[in-house]
Formats: C-alpha cells, structure tokens, sequence
C-alpha cells in the first residue's frame, strides 16, 4: 500500500490537516486569553462554538459528501481552513481581531473540519481495495493519533515561543500543506450518481439513518459508540478535577498523565494492521475494549503522596489510549466493509452524530456526581460504566466476526486485514 503514490499523498495531508487542526484547538483558545484578554466565560464559550458544528452538521455533511468526490471536498476544506486562520493572523498582527470575529473563526474552522473529518474517511474506500481497509485505517489513525498528540504541543508552543497571531499563520500553512498534498492524487474518483432531480437533503439523511439502523453490525457499534462517549466524557470532567485536587499534582504532570493516551494511540494503530486478521475481529474488539476502558478503575485507588503515582496515570492512560485506538480502527473498517460506496460518508457521519451527541450530557453527570458523591467515589462509578460498551459489542454480532470481514454483495470476495 505505501508504495502506491495517492495513498501516500492522501496521508501526507491527512496528517498535515490533523495536526493543523489538533493545533488550532490550542492556538485559538490561547489567541483569545494572551492577545484578547478573554476570562473563562468568554473561553468556555469560545470552545463551545468550536466544537457546535460536530452536533449540528454532521448528519447534513454526510448526505452531502456522498454526492460529490471525496477529493474535491477535502481540497475545498483545506483551502477555507488556511483562509480563515491566515485572516485571523493578518487581522491579529494589525491589531483589528476582536472575540465575535474569533468566535467566527472558531466556527467556521470547526464546520469545516466537520466535511474534512467525513470525506477523508469516505475518501479511503474510494482509493483503495476493500481487502486494505484495515492497513489503510491503520496508517491513518497512527497519523491522527500522532497529530492528537503533537498538535497541542505544537500550538502551545508556537504561541509561547512567538506570538498567537504567528501560530495562528503556522496553523493556517498546515492546512496549505494539506491541500497541495491532497490535491496531487491523481486516481481517477468516480463521480457519485445523481439524478436530475436529487432527493431533499432530510431524505438522504433519513437514508443514511435508516440504512444504520437497519445493520445489526452498524446499530452495536452506534450503541457501544454511544455509551463510551457518555461515559467517557463523565469520566474526563471527574479525572481532570481529581488530578490537580485529589493528587494535587502540578500541571505538568497533568500534562504529561493526559498525553500518554497518545503514544498508547499509536501502539494500538500498528496492531490494528496485525491482530484482527490473526485472531479475528470480534475477539480483537472485545479484548481491546475491555482493557481500554477498564484502564482507569485503578486511578480512584491512587493517592497524592504514593511514589507509584505518576507512573500508573501514565500506564492507565498508555492502556487506554492503546486499546481505544485499536477499537477505533477496527470499528472504522468493518463499518467501511459492510457500506455500500455510496452511503459511506452518511454512514460515518450518523456514527459520529450518535456516538458523540451525548457526551455534552456525560459531561455535565460527571460534574454532577463530583459535586454529589465526591471526586473519588465519581471517578470510580463514570470509570466502571465506560465497560458498559465493550458489552454492548459482546451482545451484538460485532462479537462474532471472524479474521475476515463480510463482503458486500456484488464484490469480488470478502475483506481481510
């Protein structure tokens, strides 16, 4: 696979915009405080648009994307991300930014990250066999997980060592980068079929739903997606108030506790490309989930004057990160694998919307039981439930795949890592 050109320049910028946009998450809060003075409402509020389009649009960029190449949009993306970032720049240096354009900025960086996020993932089906998928996800992934962890590093550096307008301009670059590389596949895309008279936006949606829901496969992974990001987002509110009050550990330790998910991360991309094909893909998931999710039932029992300490946060967070990613990439290609071309980016996009439309609820119960039950015993609870998820899959078919992914009718055969 890597010695096929277009999929090189199709990591190439995947792995630019994934760091461009990991990088902005930081730059621009950072931009807001340093060059604005904003105080914490203004930021949390900042944040909040960011991250909006995720839930607002993902269902709308779904049906949309599977109407046109892959390419194409990732292309446009990248091009309106390196515009508006270098526009904040330019602006920022001058001195005329103020927080309502910030916030549109933050907007329009996060929407379009939105149709970047859905037609790269559509994008691979279309540019290799169906037999690469999980190598494929693999390599991608491995980028992501780097970008996760590189790219806050980056922005915060960059603001730090040169100004937040500059790292704004460094950000925009990433996203040229991306562009110019992207824009260099030269694999013939297939046009996606339309019609003379295209069906309404809320019909395809309801197709891509329905077309979900109606997968055994797709509905347990929607369902276990769903659970973890509930959990999961409880857990993060509890954890990252248990850390600094209960361990009383500076912010660099912090730091370095939630930073080791990424080199986990990237552990669990290289045996993505290994282990479901050897030992089946539904004891690859469960396996991966249960020790994932389960890393963090050893934290509540941590105490701030142990030597043992920071080594087991950063354990814990390897683990998790090791496992999370493991299930992340298998999960993309049997998604991949059981969807029809022409329905991939709805599919991933119905997904996404499921699995991450509760997580501000998760959130928001995980301040709830801090405040009510305390930071240990919080911890405890959100950490266990996060094993709801790896049920959910032991129940499902999910748990009955093999070491080869069924084909979809009218392939030549059936898909293999």
């Amino acid at each position: 696979m890597w010695r096929d050109a277009d999929f090189r320049r199709l990591w190439a910028g995947q792995t630019a915009s994934q760091l461009g946009e990991h990088a902005t998450l930081v730059i621009l809060p950072l931009f807001a405080v340093l060059t604005l003075d904003a105080g914490a409402g203004r930021l949390g509020v900042l944040r909040a648009v960011g991250q909006a389009p995720v839930l607002l649009l993902s269902l709308f960029v779904g049906a949309w994307v599977d109407r046109w190449r892959a390419r194409t949009v990732m292309v446009l993306t990248d091009a309106g991300r390196a515009l508006a970032l270098g526009a904040a720049a330019v602006a920022g240096l001058l001195g005329l930014l103020g927080l309502p354009a910030l916030f549109l900025v933050a907007f329009a960086v996060g929407a379009l990250s939105v149709f970047f996020d859905v037609a790269y993932q559509a994008s691979l089906v279309r540019l290799v066999a169906r037999d690469q998928l999980v190598r494929g996800n693999s390599a991608l992934e491995g980028s992501r997980s780097a970008a996760q962890t590189g790219g806050p590093a980056l922005g915060g550096a960059l603001v730090s060592l040169l100004s937040a307008p500059v790292a704004a301009a460094s950000g925009a670059l990433l996203f040229a980068l991306s562009f110019l590389s992207i824009r260099r596949i030269g694999r013939s895309e297939p046009v996606p079929e339309r019609s003379e008279r295209p069906p309404r936006m809320t019909r395809r949606i309801h197709e891509g739903l329905r077309f979900v829901a109606g997968d055994a496969s797709l509905r347990a992974v929607c369902l276990a997606s769903a659970a973890f990001q509930f959990f999961f987002a409880a857990t993060m509110t509890v954890y990252l108030l248990f850390l600094p009050r209960e361990l009383h550990l500076s912010g660099t330790a912090v730091g370095l506790a939630l930073a080791a998910t990424g080199p986990g991360a990237l552990l669990g991309s290289v045996l993505a490309a290994r282990l479901p094909g050897r030992f089946g893909h539904g004891a690859v998931l469960m396996a991966a989930a249960a020790l994932g999710d389960g890393a963090f039932l050893c934290v509540p029992a941590l105490h701030a004057s142990s030597a043992v300490t920071v080594p087991v946060l950063l354990a814990a967070g390897f683990v998790f990160g090791a496992g999370g990613q493991l299930v992340n990439v298998t999960v993309m290609a049997v998604r991949q694998a059981v969807t029809p071309d022409g329905m991939q980016a709805r599919a991933a996009a119905t997904v996404t919307f499921v699995g991450m439309g509760l997580a501000p609820l998760g959130s928001l119960l995980g301040g709830f039981l801090a405040e009510e039950w305390g930071l240990r015993t919080g911890l405890l609870v959100t950490a266990a439930c996060m094993l709801l998820s790896p049920v959910v899959m032991a129940l499902s078919p999910l748990a009955r795949l093999g070491r080869v992914l069924p084909a979809l009718p009218g392939h030549a055969g059936p898909c293999s890592p």
